[in-house]
């Protein structure tokens, strides 16, 4: 069946090398036929709205993290990472080892024989993004406390109020510096490395947005444009960060050795399933990027010696698979993308290992 496969994407390879569709030069390493591929991988898949990066890789391979040693683009492609509705992945033969490539789908619209337009289109996401624009708007992390010392934060409400919400004025101590929106945000849980007691991030949570009507002297006259929660008393005022989350990384296993452990779940969940946000104990100081998967072992059993009556911990079992979408200095937030079973607060990250995807199918 390899064997078929094999010979029905050289053809197409050989045809579409002559239409000058694929890329140079071919890869020497990557993953074999046998060994990366899943089974029913597809010779062509047409990618359709709603699809993520991560779906399109495991439509192929065993182990979606491995997408990069695979993934071959047209150089002559604006933007050849980006990938869009309408275009169509494909299988060929790459050097005696499977490659995917990219053929951009139509949509180029002829006003003239000189003038031509593409529709706006956007494109797929790495990930399930609703499942972290709601986390995106409403948490971040500063991983120094000392930083609260100097950001602005709220004193008073209009008439001496000590609750506002949206339209209310209010009045923050501090400089607030410039226009644009700022973001009021409540000191929530402290994260610590379970071994050292390092702090490793503050987190603050979103209770709404304001704008700046003007300062005078350390005082800042501001207003409630949008509030999830009563503005109150010593809430921090700081200008709204760029939420956009990058459309261009790819899935991959990271360039270094990573041992750490899932922090917490925001919200005071303790047991983690597929699509959950997770706080992990590992950031950039680490070599942890956007796009990084992490492997996550369960901690094994808890059982007594039916001799000795001591407590013996059981071996950990690889039991899911997580994706960094937001990192910090010293931790990270991911995304749950696989789980065979629940996740628990504590378990362990670590690399994912060649034989992890098959289990996790």
């Amino acid at each position: 069946m390899r064997q078929t496969r094999r010979s029905k994407v050289m053809r197409r390879w050989l045809a579409a090398l002559a239409a000058g569709l694929l890329v140079g030069p071919v890869q020497a390493q990557g993953l074999s036929w046998e060994e990366g591929l899943r089974d029913s991988a597809p010779d062509r898949y047409t990618v359709v709205r709603g699809d993520t990066l991560w779906d399109i890789s495991g439509r192929f391979l065993q182990r979606p993290w491995q997408w990069p040693e695979v993934w071959q683009v047209n150089p002559q492609i604006e933007n050849p990472h980006l990938i869009y509705p309408g275009d169509t992945v494909y299988l060929y033969d790459c050097g005696g080892r499977p490659c995917l490539g990219l053929e951009r789908g139509q949509g180029v619209v002829r006003l003239s024989p000189e003038v031509r337009t593409v529709p706006h289109r956007e494109a797929i996401a790495p990930l399930p993004l609703e499942s972290v624009r709601h986390f995106l708007r409403g948490h971040r992390v500063i991983t120094d406390p000392e930083q609260l010392d100097e950001l602005a934060y709220v004193v008073a409400g209009d008439d001496g109020r000590l609750v506002s919400g949206a339209g209310d004025p209010f009045y923050a101590r501090g400089r607030v510096e410039g226009g644009g929106r700022f973001g009021i945000y409540r000191i929530g849980e402290r994260y610590h490395d379970q071994t050292s007691g390092e702090l490793l991030g503050l987190e603050l949570e979103s209770v709404g947005e304001a704008r700046r009507v003007r300062q005078e002297d350390d005082i800042a006259v501001m207003e409630a444009t949008r509030s999830r929660e009563e503005v109150r008393s010593n809430d921090i005022i700081l200008p709204l960060e760029d939420r956009a989350l990058a459309t261009e990384f790819l899935p991959r296993a990271p360039e270094q050795p990573i041992d750490g452990r899932i922090l917490a779940v925001p919200g005071g969940v303790r047991f983690i399933g597929r699509l959950q946000v997770v706080a992990l104990d590992r950031g950039t100081r680490d070599g942890l990027a956007a796009g990084h998967v992490l492997a996550v072992e369960r901690r094994g059993e808890l059982v007594d010696d039916p001799r000795t009556g001591e407590a013996l911990r059981m071996p950990g079992e690889d039991a899911g698979l997580v994706m960094v979408f937001r990192p910090y200095e010293k931790m990270s937030y991911g995304l749950v993308m696989q789980a065979t079973r629940t996740l628990a607060v504590g378990d362990r990250l670590h690399n994912p290992r060649a034989s992890l995807g098959t289990a996790l199918r």
